[in-house]
């Protein structure tokens, strides 16, 4: 038994099939979103479905008309579609049917329990990036009261690191994320010691990167849009912990970011760069830029490949006000560190190690 619907033409009608499906092409092609399947004696009063029949009768080249009625010729079977009036008959005159019915592709791969269900994943995922948030900002209200008690010794005993403040960090980070999703790091004994000035590189999918990054514990410094210092609470956070604005439309910004970078790493810090230049829209990995290479190579450190896989499916660019399903696995993996005096070809090496741990994501 075949359930059949004129959809969208009709309104829906369920009738028992008694053959099963049968392919017409030129048919087919003429209305690309009807299909056709047996029922002896259908009739339908419907005009619509008239005209559009009689208009794809026309789009067909060498198809003759009788009589007022419409004649196809298909490979596989023959179709008369008898019009009198506002009624319309359908047969198919070979051995193993005798008429014929139109029914929408949207029956045959979709049901409105499809679109219900479609529709509550969306609302989960707002409702969820509401939580998301709420939990994010109570939590920041909090722990950045005890990076301000500690920011005055923080700045006496420990100026460049901060280790104090990145303590304080991974622990708002960790309650923000545990929450929503699940990280899995692998090859963290490819991290330098923690005093071992670095750059370290990875790609950028999401919003959730920092977060991500943060719950590693390490005392790097992000580069960061100047508008995001302006945000309350988390900018003042990042504006603690040492952060390194950056105008990206300003070269006089760009260069005394690079010279920040520098002067970092040459007083023990390090510095996290995402090469690309902002979060990919489809995946991808993009055009890495050769900025935090040239840094690398000037104070001869190394540089460290990240690959972050996972949180640009959790919360896409561009859609920061949502967050999908936690049942996506989020993995760091961290590469080995590599050496150069050539930045553009560390450049294409690092790129070259964080696109191989995506590939095989895929």
């Amino acid at each position: 038994m075949e359930v059949a619907s004129l959809s969208p033409l009709l309104s829906p009608t369920y009738l028992p099939c008694r053959q099963e499906v049968r392919p017409l092409s030129k048919l087919s092609t003429a209305l690309p979103s009807l299909q056709f399947c047996s029922h002896k004696g259908f009739h339908t009063r419907h005009e619509s479905l008239r005209r559009a029949l009689n208009s794809a009768q026309s789009s067909l080249t060498g198809i003759p008309k009788k009589h007022g009625s419409a004649l196809w010729q298909c490979s596989d079977a023959k179709i008369e579609v008898c019009g009198l009036h506002h009624s319309c008959k359908f047969h198919v005159q070979n051995k193993f049917a005798r008429d014929v019915i139109v029914r929408s592709e949207l029956a045959a791969v979709g049901s409105p329990e499809d679109d219900y269900s479609l529709s509550k994943l969306k609302v989960e995922s707002k409702i969820r990036g509401a939580c998301f948030y709420a939990v994010t900002a109570f939590t920041a209200i909090f722990l950045f009261i005890l990076m301000l008690v500690g920011h005055p010794f923080v700045i006496l005993f420990d100026r460049y690191q901060r280790k104090y403040h990145h303590f304080v960090a991974k622990i708002w980070s960790t309650l923000t994320v545990t929450p929503f999703y699940k990280v899995n790091f692998v090859g963290l004994k490819n991290l330098p010691p923690q005093d071992t000035p670095v750059v370290y590189v990875s790609n950028h999918q999401s919003f959730l990167d920092i977060y991500t990054l943060l719950t590693l514990g390490r005392s790097f410094k992000f580069i960061s849009k100047t508008s995001i210092f302006l945000y309350p609470i988390i900018g003042w956070a990042m504006f603690l912990l040492g952060m390194i604005p950056l105008n990206r439309s300003d070269r006089r910004s760009q260069m005394d970011c690079l010279k920040r970078c520098m002067d970092l790493i040459k007083k023990g810090g390090s510095v996290f760069f995402f090469p690309e230049g902002t979060r990919s829209k489809d995946g991808k990995l993009g055009p890495f830029k050769k900025g935090a290479f040239s840094v690398a190579t000037k104070t001869n450190v190394p540089v460290v490949p990240i690959s972050i896989i996972g949180t640009g499916q959790i919360m896409p660019a561009g859609r920061e006000d949502i967050v999908n399903s936690g049942s996506v696995k989020v993995k760091i993996v961290i590469h080995r560190p590599i050496h150069g005096n050539d930045a553009m070809m560390l450049c294409e090496e690092a790129r070259n190690t964080i696109a191989s741990a995506l590939v095989c994501q895929e």
